[in-house]
């Protein structure tokens, strides 16, 4: 890991107990199972890492994102919406919906409800749009893996690459990266080709690493959207030469990251661009660095990674609970 930490957000505990207090009041009663596999997972300590100079309030919600985000990808992923294309499709058009402003019916709506309601206010409309596009895009990803499932298809290491990019879930929280930061890139700054190269390179490296440290889980479930898994089908290898050749392209991704950087850096001088955007920009490329090893020590540091519950039972909470049907 080329990267250097930044460190670790000194109100992640302070974080943890706002996040529990969020869930509950907005009426997301874990099962004991559901609640043993969000303390194991950590999104106070990811976030934590990830933003290690955020302010408090900056914590939380963020924070609360990503206790929702959990909460959605352990019932796509693991629980029965996952299993039906039908009620999977719905219960992503009713969460596309309620972002957009449909009233809420169940608490998983109410609870994105009250996030968007604390986030997008005082943002240009050019933030909004890219927070909804990302978003959206991530929700739609488990409907294409449910449909998948369903149909027996298998991606292609090239089809998953893309599909990775949305389903991993970075884009949402690279641009609420710019709350923190303090800044709001206009249209023409978020078009620079090396900007995207950058998001992109940073958004494969947390996805491979994902995908790294959750195969041996992923395996059992029989669960073959994981870059691992398809490493070890297309070239007919062991699962340690599978990880190592994992390993290896994750350390390219990296370099990756810091081209993109260089390249950025050269397309901000030729576009012209300069004052607040071109210092907008400058903490992107600095901050992007410290994100990416954050997301990497998490995945070192997680029990939900580094200990996995192979026992775990799937269906941890009921779609009828949270979601509407």
């Amino acid at each position: 890991m080329p990267f250097r930490s930044a460190g670790c957000n000194p109100g992640m505990e302070a974080t943890k107990s706002a996040a529990w207090r969020w869930a509950e009041e907005n009426g997301l009663s874990l099962s004991p199972a559901a609640r043993k596999k969000m303390l194991r997972t950590r999104p106070e300590l990811w976030i934590s890492l990830i933003f290690p100079g955020a302010s408090q309030q900056h914590l939380d919600l963020f924070c609360q994102w990503l206790f929702w985000a959990f909460l959605v990808d352990d019932e796509f992923d693991d629980g029965p919406a996952g299993r039906d294309p039908r009620v999977c499709g719905r219960a992503i058009a009713r969460l596309v919906d309620v972002l957009d402003g449909a009233g809420p019916q169940v608490p998983m709506e109410h609870a994105l409800v009250e996030l968007r309601e604390r986030t997008c206010p005082g943002r240009s409309p050019d933030w909004v749009r890219q927070f909804r596009r990302d978003t959206v895009a991530w929700l739609w990803t488990y409907y294409a893996e449910t449909v998948e499932r369903a149909a027996g298809k298998v991606p292609s290491r090239a089809e998953f690459t893309l599909h990775r990019r949305d389903s991993v879930a970075m884009q949402p929280f690279l641009d609420l990266h710019e709350i923190t930061a303090g800044i709001d890139l206009p249209e023409y700054a978020r078009s620079l080709p090396a900007y995207i190269a950058l998001r992109t390179a940073v958004t494969d490296h947390s996805g491979l690493c994902n995908d790294i440290c959750s195969f041996e889980k992923e395996a059992l479930l029989g669960y073959e959207h994981n870059a691992v898994r398809l490493i070890q089908r297309d070239r007919g290898s062991t699962l340690q030469e599978a990880v190592d050749e994992a390993g290896v392209q994750l350390a390219r991704i990296a370099e990756r990251v810091r081209r993109a950087e260089g390249e950025l850096i050269g397309e901000i001088a030729a576009a012209g661009i300069e004052g607040p955007v071109r210092e907008a920009l400058e903490r992107c490329v600095r901050d992007y660095r410290g994100l990416v090893r954050g997301d990497f020590d998490y995945h070192a540091r997680a029990e939900r990674y580094t200990r996995p519950d192979l026992t775990e039972p799937e269906g941890r909470e009921t779609l009828s609970r949270h979601f509407a049907a």
